[in-house]
């Protein structure tokens, strides 16, 4: 149990995907102007993820390993992802068409969301079995979702701020994003 809450909280703070090993850098910054719209697509993340890493693991171990076909995983993988990513989207269109909207292009691109791939191969090079795997692949989505809904609520309050005409917009935003890795780097030495 004491090493599945490691894993845990070494996907969330120490080994976050985004602000420590800096995957899924396109959504963190094209999906967080509002604290809404990153909620909705931290969401679709999370589901994403997480299934994605349970289906890739039972692939890899059912049948790339077996049949010693281990060299198609990238492949396989980004047509598990894609697959999700269609699925994910026509529910958000259905159930949603306001957050559909405001993600617009960003919901398709979570198939090319390398967090989701790095999550997934590091599942497998991690050498994590079924329950641990399920563990850090949740605590990753957890972790891209904690990461994108701060920054969105920062960025929320930096846009009411008097910002120098030259930092506003991109500037501040990378400057913010920097400030928010460095304060993820101070979790550093919770979990080895």
């Amino acid at each position: 149990m004491g090493e599945l809450a490691l894993i845990l909280v070494g996907a969330v703070l120490v080994n976050n995907l985004v602000l420590s090993r800096f995957l899924g850098i396109c959504p963190f910054f094209g999906v967080s102007r509002k604290v809404d719209t990153a909620i909705g697509m931290s969401m679709a993340v999370t589901f994403v993820m997480t299934v994605a890493g349970i289906i890739t693991w039972m692939i890899q171990y059912a049948v790339l390993n077996p049949f010693n076909l281990a060299y198609l995983q990238t492949i396989v993988f980004i047509l598990v992802i894609a697959s999700l990513v269609q699925f994910v989207e026509m529910v958000i269109e259905k159930t949603s068409p306001d957050l559909y909207k405001s993600l617009g292009i960003f919901l398709p691109l979570i198939t090319t969301n390398c967090a989701i791939l790095g999550a997934a191969i590091l599942n497998i090079q991690s050498g994590f079995g079924f329950v641990q795997m399920l563990v850090f692949t949740i605590g990753s989505a957890l972790g891209f979702g904690l990461a994108l809904v701060l920054f969105a609520g920062i960025r929320e309050r930096i846009e009411l701020s008097d910002i120098p005409y030259y930092f506003r917009g991109v500037p501040i935003a990378f400057i913010t994003a920097g400030i928010l890795a460095l304060a993820f780097m101070g979790f550093s030495g919770l979990v080895k």
